[in-house]
């Protein structure tokens, strides 16, 4: 789910590629301006005309990241993979199967960034807002699923998926399905009897 290596369009665009690329794979603080500036192609003014800081930049780059892995990638691909809200959250773990396979995967920018940065720092605070968009899908589904306190659920079901990312960055590549396993037996725990 990273930019192209080679980013074209207008400078605010290749700087933002550049950016985003960069910090997905490396993370903020290991990587500087100089660099950005470089992969872009831009002059130093031109990156501080469209981003003034690079908090700015990093901003910019997790909200890219809301558009292309949380409704672009995560969303629409489980969408697609389920008929009924149940399966639609399961399908988020045959989702992350696919995704942690893929050559380079990058594991969680709002996770890396948060940990990284710190939930005090403008661009942690902005993370914990975007996990809480990923949470808000989980709930949503839940909801429609008919299950029990779906707010809790979908704190569960979030520890479930940001755990199977870490258990994957670890190297275990069965990490998707155990998390889907356990899926099922949470869906179960909160599935309202029906009479």
């Amino acid at each position: 789910m990273a930019a192209s290596a080679a980013p074209v369009g207008g400078a605010r665009e290749r700087i933002l590629s550049s950016a985003y690329e960069l910090f997905t794979r490396r993370g903020i603080r290991d990587v500087g301006i100089d660099e950005v500036i470089a992969r872009a192609g831009i002059a130093k003014a031109t990156l501080y005309r469209h981003f003034r800081t690079k908090d700015d930049l990093v901003l910019a780059v997790l909200e890219r990241r809301e558009q292309l892995w949380t409704y672009g990638f995560l969303e629409q691909q489980s969408q697609l993979r389920g008929d009924t809200p149940e399966q639609r959250l399961l399908a988020i773990f045959d989702v992350f199967d696919e995704w942690f396979s893929t050559d380079g995967f990058e594991t969680c920018t709002f996770v890396n960034v948060l940990l990284e940065m710190g939930a005090e720092h403008p661009t942690g605070i902005a993370s914990i807002n975007y996990l809480a968009t990923v949470r808000n899908l989980v709930r949503g589904r839940a909801e429609e699923a008919g299950l029990a306190d779906p707010d809790d659920f979908a704190r569960s079901w979030h520890i479930l998926m940001k755990g199977s990312i870490v258990a994957a960055a670890e190297g275990d590549q069965q990490a998707a399905r155990r998390a889907r396993e356990m899926g099922v037996a949470l869906i179960e725990r909160y599935r309202v009897a029906t009479a």
